[in-house]
């Protein structure tokens, strides 16, 4: 679903691979009547103008492609005149993003929580709750509720911090298994339930939060730096476009924190510094910098942090073809 019911004349809007699992709502769409526009690929440039001249009423868009929607020269209020609703998911919204899109549309936003293995989503973040939550941010760094169709819970197994743990999920619409793997399929289904690899908690109104993917968590020196959060810290930086922060080998400390940040202008890696001490323990505050001219995207627009950890590994600069 896209935050509300499918309505005669709606034309949904594609730009990701047909593998990808977010295809499914274009079965969805198309069997309740909407048409359905297919993207060879995203172009913000093109997206725009599809908007306008085909007058796209609903779009599945991952928050790095909302970025560069607002970002593009040909961007003005006009553009999005007939979206009614974005469907996101894929990665974290920033708070600041949604309040820049809202500020210039009154588009309904609602987020998705899923993956593959789920054939979808098991938690939605309302349209509603995005309007609430400009006036209330906290609620805006959560995924939603979970699904009527699904039972969540957290694994706080020994050596987790706080109220966090790894988001297990049992669900009809789970996954029997990986083809002909009968390892991996028993590793990440347990019990009948599924081990999502996501470090999530609830708050006291059920809304579930998604801390990090546990490979992204940095161990420096034995304390858990959760990579998003540093993120966001980042992104609240007048300078900073855009950032992924990663842990890298360190000799001493296990992992070191390392931001590579995507800079409006020129910004001493000092002030950068300054900045995160405010918000964040000294053990958190990246202890490397490396700076880029954009951030490398995998096909479903997530930031791949693989890549990036592989280039430094290979090399002290970091060359993309993304544009």
């Amino acid at each position: 679903a896209l935050g509300r019911p499918v309505l005669e004349g709606d034309r949904y809007y594609y730009p990701f691979p047909l593998f990808h699992v977010a295809a499914h709502k274009v079965l969805l769409q198309h069997q309740h009547g909407a048409a359905v526009v297919l993207a060879r690929s995203f172009y913000p440039g093109q997206t725009l103008r599809d908007c306008r001249t085909l007058e796209i009423t609903t779009l599945s868009l991952a928050p790095t492609m909302i970025a560069m929607l607002l970002d593009h020269p040909d961007f003005d209020t006009s553009a999005l005149h007939s979206v009614r609703t974005i469907g996101y998911g894929a990665s974290h919204m920033p708070a600041d993003l949604t309040r820049r899109l809202l500020a210039v549309s009154d588009v309904g936003l609602c987020q998705s929580y899923g993956m593959t293995e789920l054939s979808g989503s098991v938690a939605f973040l309302t349209p509603e709750d995005h309007r609430r939550g400009c006036a209330s941010p906290e609620l805006l760094r959560s995924v939603g509720r979970p699904l009527p169709t699904a039972e969540i819970r957290l694994d706080t197994s020994p050596g987790t911090q706080d109220d966090c743990g790894e988001i297990l999920v049992r669900s009809a619409q789970c996954m029997s298994g990986y083809w002909n793997d009968p390892t991996a399929s028993a590793a990440a289904l347990p019990e009948g339930w599924l081990r999502t690899g996501d470090v999530g908690r609830f708050d006291d109104n059920g809304y579930l939060y998604v801390v990090d993917r546990k490979k992204d968590m940095i161990i420096s020196g034995g304390e858990n730096v959760a990579s998003r959060e540093v993120e966001e810290v980042l992104r609240q930086h007048p300078s900073v476009d855009d950032c992924a922060v990663i842990g890298l080998p360190d000799a001493r400390w296990g992992e070191t924190v390392c931001a590579v940040v995507v800079l409006r202008g020129e910004t001493p890696d000092e002030a950068l510094v300054a900045h995160c001490r405010l918000s964040l323990a000294g053990y958190k505050t990246p202890k490397r910098w490396e700076r880029i001219s954009s951030l490398p995207l995998n096909a479903a627009g997530k930031v791949d942090k693989r890549a990036l950890r592989e280039a430094l590994a290979a090399s002290d600069a970091i060359v993309t073809g993304h544009d």
